[in-house]
């Protein structure tokens, strides 16, 4: 199926405007089940934006046997932030552990190298380069700097499963992880609202069971505090015409923390920090039911 481009693409919060005359979004409680899980269910345990933050978590990690993290996991992507990721990532109890990257994952971007490198075209100081130009979001110049500059950095996540626009079965179900998100802050994996955008979606195969991304799409969980909506509008056209998950986990607005349905599809901001960049949000949990047939032990 051909998705197509909004008119209003570039600002999402009109579009949304005018898509949700035809969308229904229900808030679902994001209390975790109670109950074991049945033989024919498996738990997924998510969260998302942690930000090197995962030493001043005050909550126990529920159990389960998948654990998702949907990006920022540190915060800017340093090799010391990774390991010590990869450390906490070893102490969970979880049988799978998937990882997507997020826009603060500067190290994993290998296309994000180039501009700090070389001066942009684009800056009017004589001299300058796009490090001088993006904001800094709390880190130095100088941590941002070293943390591009680290190679190999995927090695370091050595506790879980690393996907980058890959899809990976785990009990009958098909989980797909990509980490683009529309252009933000200058920072990683970020690519131009529209048809870049839709681009990188088209990579998504149909079949998926769980998409796993670090941006919302439009209407779901990325309201900001501000009144403006940062998703993604062909994310949200994808995942509703052409890919059909049943569950669509993702992050990075961290305000939009929690669960809302379409009536078919649930979404789910599993963001650990809040506005503030605390870690206060709970992981949200839930039991998604096998294929006819299968069961954990197969």
């Amino acid at each position: 199926m051909k998705i197509d481009i909004h008119p209003l693409t570039h600002d999402p919060t009109s579009a949304w405007k005018e898509i949700s005359k035809s969308q229904r979004v229900i808030k679902i409680n994001t209390k975790p089940p109670a109950a074991a899980v049945p033989p024919n269910k498996v738990r997924v345990v998510c969260m998302s934006d942690t930000h090197s933050l995962t030493h001043h978590i005050k909550f126990d990690i529920p159990e389960g046997d998948i654990f998702i993290h949907a990006g920022d996991f540190t915060r800017c992507g340093k090799l010391d932030e990774v390991v010590d990721f990869n450390e906490w990532l070893k102490k969970l109890p979880h049988k799978h552990k998937l990882v997507i990257a997020g826009n603060h994952e500067l190290s994993f971007d290998h296309t994000f190298t180039h501009p700090f490198q070389n001066a942009s075209a684009c800056c009017k100081k004589t001299g300058s380069t796009l490090l001088d130009e993006i904001p800094t979001l709390g880190n130095s110049k100088e941590s941002l700097a070293e943390a591009v500059k680290t190679e190999n950095i995927r090695q370091y996540l050595s506790n879980c499963t690393y996907l980058q626009d890959e899809c990976i079965e785990l009990y009958g179900l098909r989980i797909y992880g990509t980490p683009w998100q529309p252009e933000f802050c200058k920072w990683a994996f970020n690519v131009k609202r529209g048809q870049a955008c839709l681009e990188k979606w088209e990579q998504i195969p149909e079949n998926v069971d769980i998409l796993v991304t670090h941006t919302p799409p439009v209407g779901h969980g990325d309201l900001c505090c501000s009144g403006v909506r940062a998703g993604c509008v062909e994310l949200l056209a994808t995942v509703q015409q052409r890919v059909k998950p049943k569950y669509h986990v993702f992050g990075h607005v961290h305000e939009g923390y929690g669960i809302t349905s379409d009536g078919r599809i649930i979404f789910v901001n599993a963001s650990t920090c809040d506005i503030n960049y605390l870690p206060n949000n709970q992981p949200i949990v839930f039991d998604v039911t096998l294929p006819k047939g299968r069961t954990k032990e197969d």
